[in-house]
């Protein structure tokens, strides 16, 4: 399994996730994305339905139902009710059922210092249980890249 940690420093969680889930979805994977409550679910929502006047990304929530018809399914559970390959987590959010995942994807904001701290630990947690980790980070043009 693949754990990728995405340091954002150029843009927010609102402008990289939709590009990030269209990738999911060329490659003809399902994605699970995990927020920190229930409000940032609803928020995260309402945003993928306008990022893009252009562009559209299926996806669903627990107010909307269907998870299984659902290509993205945005919720604040540790659940993977639409069979999903590939998990992003948000807000610090973790998971206990990441071998359900072929990927693993947390985004965290570069700007917060209580989002470092969150995400440097769960750095810690997830190489200390012995999994491969990767580490991206924005450049100065807003692209991504790999740090060693």
């Amino acid at each position: 399994m693949e754990i990728s940690f995405y340091h954002l420093t150029r843009t927010t969680l609102e402008s990289a996730l939709p590009r990030m889930l269209e990738k999911t979805l060329e490659r003809g994977q399902r994605a699970v994305v995990r927020a920190g409550s229930a409000e940032r679910v609803e928020a995260l929502n309402g945003w993928l339905w306008t990022y893009n006047d252009r562009a559209f990304l299926p996806h669903g929530s627990a107010q909307d139902g269907h998870p299984a018809l659902q290509p993205i399914w945005l919720t604040d559970q540790d659940e993977r009710p639409n069979e999903a390959q590939v998990l992003f987590l948000t807000d610090g959010a973790a998971s206990g059922e990441l071998a359900a995942f072929e990927r693993c994807a947390v985004l965290f904001d570069g700007n917060d210092e209580t989002a470092l701290a969150a995400a440097r630990a769960q750095w810690t947690g997830l190489k200390d249980a012995g999994h491969d980790l990767t580490y991206w980070q924005q450049n100065d043009q807003g692209r991504w890249e790999k740090k060693e």
